[in-house]
């Protein structure tokens, strides 16, 4: 049994760090505070640069609010994939539903026809979903490859069942639990059967800059690499007992 370890991450240093202390694939993003956002071109081709792409899945949303969107949103998300894929991520995280809490499916086929041989993750969108179990089988025959889950609970540790069903179904699909995931959750959650466990490993820094209006509260989100340490050992010792 293999089990990966993604880390998401906002910036190249963090995605070096990250990688060096053990972490197998990352997701890459900005603004975690609002539960990710889609990273400008440029730091996308920094970490390529860093770490090289097919490590690096690129989170392409166009806004926080809810996973329903617009013909505008649709189209910019079509075109945000093709300059992640032209600036070398191995794949995109992405998400939709409509209305009623299905899968907006006429918006993902547009999505994965952009992604082209990019991995395609379909992100915790998922979990507000009506009918999870129902929701990823129509993923896998949309050509999603991964979705990320916390079966269904706020934190991935309270929705063991359902990462379980989501296993034990087989659907074709990866199944990637996270969602406030702890270190010391991990043994629990990867004894469900995941094929991969996801955290940001985040800590804060520079609390002691200037800031002021206009420019938000002092302090930014960066990658704590002894915590993806801890998490990469975590999922080692479970899978070897």
């Amino acid at each position: 049994m293999s089990v990966s370890l993604e880390i998401a991450v906002q910036d190249a240093a963090g995605a070096r760090a990250a990688i060096a202390a053990g972490a197998d694939r990352l997701e890459l993003c900005q603004a975690l505070g609002v539960g990710g956002l889609t990273p400008s071109v440029g730091l996308i081709e920094a970490v390529v640069d860093a770490v090289g792409g097919d490590r690096v899945n690129v989170l392409v949303r166009p806004r926080g609010g809810g996973f329903v969107y617009d013909a505008d949103e649709v189209a910019l998300v079509a075109a945000d994939i093709a300059a992640a894929a032209r600036a070398g991520a191995g794949g995109v995280v992405i998400g939709a539903l409509t209305a009623d809490r299905r899968v907006d499916v006429e918006a993902v086929r547009r999505w994965r026809e952009a992604a082209g041989g990019l991995t395609v993750v379909f992100h915790r969108a998922v979990d507000a979903a009506a009918d999870p179990l129902a929701i990823v089988t129509e993923l896998a025959g949309l050509g999603v490859d991964r979705v990320l889950t916390s079966g269904a609970a706020r934190r991935s540790i309270d929705g063991l069942p359902v990462l379980r069903q989501l296993v034990d179904a087989r659907l074709g699909v990866q199944i990637m639990a996270g969602g406030g995931i702890r270190v010391e959750d991990i043994s629990a959650i990867v004894a469900t059967g995941v094929d991969a466990v996801h955290l940001s490993a985040r800590a804060v820094a520079g609390l002691d800059a200037p800031a002021g209006p206009g420019g938000g509260a002092s302090g930014y989100d960066v990658t704590d690499a002894a915590q993806v340490a801890a998490a990469a050992a975590a999922v080692g010792s479970t899978l070897a007992e």
